[in-house]
C-alpha cells in the first residue's frame, strides 16, 4: 500500500550534491547575497538556516529548494540510459537524462523537454519513484535542489536518440554491471543505488 501512495502514472502532454545539516553558509547559497534585493541596504542578516532578512526595510528573502528532474530510461534489453555531462560541475561524469523545471513548467513538461533537448526521445509515459535533496554548484553559486525521479517509457516511433544540450554523449548500460559511484551528484547516485534494488519490480510496469 505504501508503494501505490508514492508512485503513481502520470501521462506526460507531447508539447546534483545530497542534503545535509541546515547551515546558513555557502552550502545553502545565502551567503552569495550581502545586499537587500529590495532597498539594496547592507544591513542583511541570516534570519535562519533558509532566510536572511533586511533590518532596514524588513524584507525577508528565502532561498527555496528548485525542482528539478531525472529520467531512468530501460531498452527493454536489460540496459539503461545515461549519458556524459557536457558541462560543469561534473563534467565528463555520468549522469541521467534531466534537468531543471523551467518557469510556468509543470513537472511532467520539464521532464518531457529535458529528456528530448538531451537525447532526442520523445517521453510517452512517466511514473514517479521517489526524490532526494541535491546541492548544484553554479557560476559559484549553490542552488539547492529537490530531485525528483521519474521511470519514463519512449514514444520510439517518434524519437531518434541523440546527445545534445548538455549531454556529451548517450550510452546504454547493462543493469547488472551499474556502478552508482560514477554517476554525478549525490543525490543521482542515491537514486541509482535505490533504482537497481528495486529493478525487478520496475520490469514489470
Amino acid at each position: 500500500m505504501e508503494k501505490r501512495k508514492q508512485q503513481g502514472n502520470i501521462n506526460i502532454p507531447s508539447s546534483g550534491e545530497g542534503g545535509g545539516k541546515h547551515s546558513t553558509d555557502s552550502r545553502s547559497g545565502l551567503s552569495f547575497f550581502q545586499f537587500c534585493p529590495h532597498c539594496g541596504g547592507s544591513n542583511f542578516v541570516d534570519n535562519d538556516f533558509k532566510s536572511k532578512r533586511c533590518l532596514d526595510c524588513g524584507f525577508v528573502f528565502y532561498i527555496n529548494a528548485s525542482a528539478a528532474v531525472a529520467a531512468f530510461v530501460l531498452d527493454g534489453k536489460g540496459r539503461l540510459l545515461a549519458e556524459h555531462r557536457r558541462l560543469e560541475p561534473s563534467k565528463g561524469m555520468l549522469d541521467l537524462p534531466g534537468g531543471f523545471v523551467d518557469k510556468g513548467e509543470t513537472v511532467e513538461e520539464g521532464l518531457a523537454r529535458e529528456v528530448r533537448e538531451e537525447t532526442g526521445l520523445v517521453a510517452a509515459k512517466a511514473e514517479y519513484l521517489f526524490s532526494f535533496p541535491n546541492k548544484y554548484l553554479y557560476s559559484g553559486f549553490t542552488v539547492p535542489t529537490l530531485d525528483m525521479f521519474f521511470l519514463c517509457s519512449v514514444d520510439w516511433e517518434r524519437s531518434e536518440l541523440h546527445a545534445a544540450d548538455d549531454a556529451a554523449d548517450v550510452v546504454w548500460l547493462d543493469i547488472e554491471n551499474i556502478n552508482p559511484d560514477v554517476f554525478a551528484f549525490d543525490s543521482t547516485r542515491k537514486a541509482v543505488r535505490k533504482f537497481l534494488c528495486n529493478y525487478p519490480e520496475y520490469l514489470k510496469k
